[in-house]
């Protein structure tokens, strides 16, 4: 038969992912054959199925939760920007070597500058949490040259360490949740799981006043959101731009060609909301 294009998102969960969806559209705008599945991986498998889907012939493969440390083990060479998260959530394959990239802080930034039109350069930055998220963020971010960046974490010792393992791209302090001050920063980044268990840490309200406030995940209102809008915020917005924008860096890592994001953002905000 034809040859197909064949790329996938592999994870677990990986039903809800919208990735297909968005990757279909991007392939719409060129004239791309391309098929791209969802590919569940048992949590002790990942290994054996990126093998199994490299050898089937996939071009490349975007890697989600809670996957993309381990997909930093596998490849044989990435970018600077996935070296320096030490996590990878995208894979192009050639010549059977995998090349890796991070493109969740692009992604952020893209829809920071691109779509809300809130500029980094000089800003003060709050993000809370110290986990994976945030070190996928963090370079990207400090690229665009802000003031500082704050990053406070239940466990202070894994936002110093953080912050010490940054400090050569730009100011990062670390401290615990419990030290945020009342004064209010630029921007206020939640890269903690807070949207998943419903519950948003107890941090002084002052300090969301005036900011534009950004949850990493997307989709309902979450206890981030809640709390941002009740305690003055400018703007208060989710992460499905930076979803959509993600998925456009990791297409244009594939393809050479950079998707337009706009009009695929719309049409999903229509079907989540």
């Amino acid at each position: 038969g034809r040859y197909m294009n064949k790329y996938a998102v592999i994870g677990n969960p990986v039903d809800h992912s919208l990735s297909p969806t968005i990757q279909a559209q991007f392939a719409k705008q060129i004239g791309l054959s391309m098929s791209y599945e969802k590919i569940l991986a048992p949590l002790d498998g990942f290994t054996v199925v990126v093998k199994n889907f490299v050898s089937s012939g996939a071009l490349g493969f975007n890697i989600t939760v809670p996957f993309k440390v381990e997909a930093y083990d596998l490849i044989d060479d990435c970018t600077l920007n996935a070296k320096t998260a030490g996590a990878v959530n995208t894979i192009k394959v050639e010549n059977d070597t995998l090349y890796g990239e991070n493109t969740d802080g692009i992604g952020l930034v893209n829809d920071l500058c691109n779509n809300l039109q809130q500029s980094i350069k000089g800003k003060d930055i709050l993000i809370l949490g110290a986990g994976g998220a945030t070190q996928g963020i963090l370079l990207p971010l400090l690229e665009c040259q802000p003031e500082r960046i704050l990053v406070a974490n239940r466990t202070k010792a894994k936002s110093l360490k953080l912050a010490s393992n940054y400090s050569e791209y730009g100011k990062v302090c670390g401290f615990g949740l419990d030290q945020i001050k009342a004064k209010p920063v630029d921007i206020i980044i939640n890269a903690t799981s807070a949207s998943l268990d419903g519950k948003m840490p107890e941090i002084p309200s002052g300090v969301a006043a005036g900011a534009l406030c950004y949850d990493l995940m997307y989709g309902r209102q979450t206890p981030f959101m809640q709390w941002a809008r009740e305690n003055s915020a400018l703007e208060v917005t989710d992460g499905l731009g930076m979803l959509v924008e993600q998925a456009a860096s990791a297409f244009a890592f594939w393809h050479g060609i950079t998707p337009e994001t706009k009009e695929v953002i719309k049409s999903l905000r229509e079907t989540i909301d």
